[in-house]
């Protein structure tokens, strides 16, 4: 039996996969939150391994039971080219794929202005925190500078960047948009929607997992 770090949690597909997707969390929720488990299996479904991990500060949350506010970004991104240098050695995939929820997809992007190992391909960003609470510029720097190529899926009502509020701002020829029908941050629609948020989640793996599938 394979030996992984107390602070991952890997979904392995069932179908041998070459391809490794290195996924983070948000500000607010653990990897094992059900957003990040539904990726997640249903990804793996997909053929794809996935490996979610914990950042420190929410590692010492489940230790001691407190809340603690997201470490700052210069240990945010240690500890995430730590968790990618500990997926490569361990796992030895032929490609891998950095994802992110909110603030996770950020770091990744963030992560990304340096140069990575070749067999990192690229960054799927869910619900990108364009605007941060209470502020009118968006966040747009950390995209500027990415190295790799980024799909990013949006909810069309996310209150870190809805549909209105993107068509004002200019991406980088790099990254690429697709909404997420009547979507909160989390992907969640109004029930008076004509979609569900299980047909959300279903939709947002299966276009990653061709996103992925044109990058590998």
């Amino acid at each position: 039996m394979s030996c992984y770090p107390d602070n991952w949690c890997v979904d392995k597909s069932r179908i041998a996969s070459n391809t490794l997707v290195l996924f983070a969390h948000g500000a607010g929720a653990n990897m094992q939150h059900a957003f990040m488990a539904t990726i997640a299996q249903g990804m793996a479904v997909g053929g794809v391994d996935v490996v979610r991990f914990n950042f420190p500060y929410m590692q010492q949350r489940q230790l001691h039971g407190t809340r603690r506010p997201p470490n700052r970004a210069p240990e945010l991104l240690a500890d995430f080219q730590q968790q990618l240098q500990l997926a490569i050695e361990l796992l030895q995939p032929a490609h891998i794929i950095l994802m992110g929820k909110s603030m996770g997809g950020r770091i990744a992007t963030m992560l990304a202005a340096d140069i990575l190992p070749e067999i990192v391909r690229g960054i799927v960003c869910l619900g990108y925190p364009f605007l941060p609470k209470g502020k009118t510029a968006p966040r747009l720097a950390a995209l500027q500078a990415c190295r790799l190529p980024v799909m990013i899926y949006q909810g069309e009502r996310d209150s870190f960047g809805d549909r209105r509020q993107l068509q004002q701002w200019s991406l980088p020829a790099s990254v690429q948009l697709q909404w997420v029908s009547d979507g909160d941050h989390s992907f969640q629609p109004r029930k008076s929607a004509s979609v569900t948020l299980e047909e959300n989640f279903t939709s947002v793996i299966s276009r990653s997992l061709s996103y992925i599938r044109s990058l590998v």
